[in-house]
């Protein structure tokens, strides 16, 4: 009867899996956003009569060891990032909620009547109702 170790076989085998399902995740990530920015470059450029219904930020914190120490014995360096949304209601009922720059989404108010230029999922600009 041979000894057993929980760092046998099964240890060696995820140790060879993760690097292939990390590349795979990787790989999965670079696809879809480079098809997302293909389907943004075909799309038109479409410019509608709207209101800005909503805003939202999505606040993100990250934490990684310092020192490169993964047990976090020599402390945590942290960063926050923030994503800006706007929705805009367009003459139809139809709402559409687009990512914004970090300045757009202060100069736009809800209430805000214009005229709004996107692409696919991608904001272009925001003239108001006043600049017309």
């Amino acid at each position: 009867m041979g000894f057993y170790s929980p760092f046998g076989t099964g240890f060696g085998l995820f140790f060879s899996i993760f690097p292939v399902l990390f590349a795979a995740a990787f790989l999965f990530i670079l696809i879809k956003g480079v098809s997302q920015w293909r389907k943004n470059n075909n799309s038109p450029r479409l410019t509608v009569e709207c209101v800005v219904a909503d805003k939202r930020r999505d606040t993100t914190t990250h934490s990684t060891p310092a020192a490169g120490d993964a047990s976090g014995a020599h402390g945590f360096h942290s960063s926050i990032s923030t994503d800006y949304y706007v929705t805009f209601q367009v003459e139809s009922g139809d709402k559409i909620e687009l990512r914004v720059g970090g300045s757009e989404y202060r100069q736009l108010f809800v209430g805000d009547q214009g005229k709004m230029t996107f692409q696919g999922t991608r904001y272009l600009g925001f003239e108001h109702k006043g600049e017309l």
